[in-house]
């Protein structure tokens, strides 16, 4: 017995742990190494007001070169657009915030949620519209979600009511603005340190954020930011700095131009703390813009009329139009995410948008399950996945918008790519291959009569069906 623990004793630390093991297997204890749950996902949700597919310094599109700002400045968006993978082609759900902002809480199109009635059907409780944080926490009770900003559903809905664990309450665009004056928003600009209080939201987004991680709960967090929408707000420094700087031929706004660059600065700072909480291996960052920026300071009366109407460029260039209009300069917006298994800095031609939003979360979270039958958008997780290769698999692969306005109410749909766009009350239909022209500047309906007559035809079919009233109202 002796000989056998001295023999014990001369094994190095190692050697003794193996020979612990053998002995306890053949002593008859047995372990169970259960496999550990893999833990949940968090997901941030940047939310930008205004912001034009061409207003970073970063292109949207490698192949265009004209896909990004010619004055602006976003060293921290471009530097979260060289870690994502980028959509070139990512369309806000409508052309202005409220519809925009409602969409992307259901995961349905603007069509189907209507606009004056939508109020009476979506007031909580509803069995039948979930939001977002509705549906992350049936798939983990201890998802916790933080809505910070800018809500703007204009329906007495608050975010709590929603789902939502913490919020800054029913809040419009009233709430990011130093002045509501109507005649001077487009004029005037105002110096403040805290303009559209974007960093106030970065504040109270990365206290969110840390208490989340201290409790090990995984988290959604949609930042929605008042920037860029008018009035111009920006600090002096950077005003003074774009003030100096040599104008672009599309941007020259030095207020504006502050404003995007203080914005940039407030993303980078919850950008950082990301990395500095130690949670970015499993944290997905989505960023989109509401809608595109309005077409040029101060907007015009005649936004609709073919960019030739016009001696500068527009915005959006090479985009045509902007906010309050369905052409490409009013709904397709940056659109990048960022996160585990995404491939940094690639660039991505399937079509994504806003009510994607809803259906991918659910799915990052883990849900398995078949969503319900109203939702509109599908999960673009496979083509994250996949270096941003692959197809979507929703209801329609077409897009349906339409834009509630009683002065020129018009709808349009995108399949694949062609889009046909429907003016209700002059009735003129336009058609454009957005592959050969993606400025709309060649309306093809009639030469392509055919294609013109099949897509109006898709877009009466799918407003009747989902939205019956809105199809025969004008």
């Amino acid at each position: 017995m002796n000989d056998t623990n001295q023999k014990i004793n001369s094994l190095s630390l190692s050697s003794k742990k193996l020979l612990l093991i053998v002995i306890l297997i053949f002593s008859g204890i047995h372990f169970s190494f259960a496999p550990q749950a893999p833990k949940r996902p968090n997901i941030i949700l940047i939310l930008t007001d205004d912001l034009g597919w061409t207003c970073f310094s970063t292109k949207m599109d490698d192949r265009i070169a004209d896909s990004k700002s010619d004055y602006y400045e976003t060293p921290n968006i471009d530097r979260l657009a060289s870690q994502s993978l980028r959509f070139t082609q990512g369309y806000a759900s409508d052309p202005i915030c409220t519809p925009s902002r409602r969409s992307i809480q259901f995961g349905q199109t603007s069509i189907r949620e209507g606009d004056e009635e939508f109020k009476a059907k979506y007031t909580p409780p509803s069995s039948t519209n979930l939001s977002i944080p509705q549906v992350l926490k049936t798939i983990d009770s201890k998802y916790k979600t933080a809505h910070f900003g800018k809500w703007d559903l204009r329906a007495k809905i608050t975010p709590e009511q929603l789902g939502y664990d913490e919020s800054d309450g029913d809040t419009g665009n009233k709430n990011g603005d130093i002045s509501s004056d109507m005649e001077e928003k487009w004029t005037k600009h105002f110096i403040t340190d805290n303009p559209k209080q974007m960093d106030s939201l970065t504040t109270r987004a990365i206290r969110f954020m840390q208490k989340q991680v201290k409790a090990n709960n995984p988290f959604y967090l949609q930042v929605s930011h008042y920037a860029t929408h008018v009035n111009f707000e920006t600090k002096q420094q950077t005003y003074d700095k774009f003030n100096a700087k040599q104008k672009g031929k599309k941007h020259n706004n030095p207020a504006w131009a502050g404003m995007i660059n203080d914005l940039d600065a407030s993303i980078g700072e919850l950008l950082k703390m990301v990395d500095q909480l130690g949670i970015a291996d499993n944290t997905y960052i989505f960023l989109m813009a509401d809608n595109g920026a309005v077409e040029f300071i101060p907007p015009v009366e005649n936004r609709l009329d073919p960019p030739s109407t016009f001696a500068a460029q527009m915005t959006n260039y090479p985009l045509r139009g902007g906010k309050w209009t369905l052409y490409e300069g009013g709904i397709r917006v940056p659109f990048m995410v960022k996160g585990p298994g995404i491939k940094a800095g690639m660039q991505s031609d399937v079509p994504v948008v806003g009510w994607d939003l809803l259906p991918t979360f659910s799915e990052l979270a883990g849900n398995t399950k078949p969503l319900a039958d109203n939702i509109d958008g599908g999960s673009i997780v496979s083509v994250m996945k996949n270096a941003g290769k692959g197809k979507v698999k929703r209801q329609s692969e077409d897009f349906f918008f339409h834009r509630f306005n009683n002065g020129y109410p018009h709808s349009a749909i995108i399949s694949g790519d062609y889009k046909l766009i429907k003016f209700w009350k002059t009735k003129k239909l336009e058609l454009y291959d957005l592959r050969k022209d993606l400025g709309e500047i060649n309306d093809i309906s009639q030469q392509e009569t055919a294609k013109t007559k099949e897509l109006e035809e898709k877009l009466m079919k799918y407003m009747s069906r989902v939205n019956p009233a809105l199809a025969k109202r004008y």
